[in-house]
């Protein structure tokens, strides 16, 4: 074997590992901030998806692990929503709506202005706030959440089925 040979056989074979490494990557859920939600809903308006978490939550890395991994919900969120991933204790002021949203110290911990405002004070993690291409709240989903369980949700806003019947006649029809 002359040495171009061997060197092209081995530009071909190291070609073909690096594709096939590059297929088998798994497509993840594009998380937003708030303002990029806010910003690219200006122009291409969508759903939003608001995952409110904290550090310490076990059953928010929890889902990380699991339903955020999942190829259907990937690509459902990613396609129809912007999903924001919130720390409800970040520490970081955010404007929105000419209103500033701030962290307030409470004890050992504290929550941000706009989880409290979201979860209309009703504070426990996981939470999702499922809100429409105007950011009016279509609905709060508290806890954690299982494959199927999520996806009804999703669509339930996406559908729009919200403008016709409730959350809890939605779940009982289905």
């Amino acid at each position: 074997m002359t040495l171009f040979s061997f060197l092209l056989l081995s530009f071909f074979t190291f070609g073909e590992s690096v594709t096939t490494e590059v297929t088998s990557v798994k497509e993840e859920i594009k998380w937003y901030t708030w303002e990029e939600a806010h910003e690219l809903s200006k122009t291409t308006p969508k759903k939003v998806f608001v995952d409110l978490y904290t550090n310490w939550c076990g059953w928010c890395k929890k889902m990380d692990a699991t339903t955020f991994k999942n190829p259907e919900i990937v690509k459902y969120l990613n396609q129809n929503f912007y999903p924001v991933k919130f720390n409800a204790e970040q520490k970081e002021t955010i404007v929105f709506n000419d209103k500033e949203f701030e962290f307030v110290n409470a004890g050992r911990r504290g929550v941000h202005q706009l989880a409290y405002a979201l979860l209309d004070g009703r504070l426990g993690y996981p939470a999702f706030v499922l809100l429409d291409e105007s950011f009016a709240r279509i609905m709060i989903s508290p806890g954690f959440k299982r494959e199927a369980q999520l996806m009804k949700e999703l669509t339930f806003a996406k559908e729009e089925r919200y403008k016709e019947v409730s959350w809890e006649d939605y779940q009982k029809a289905e």
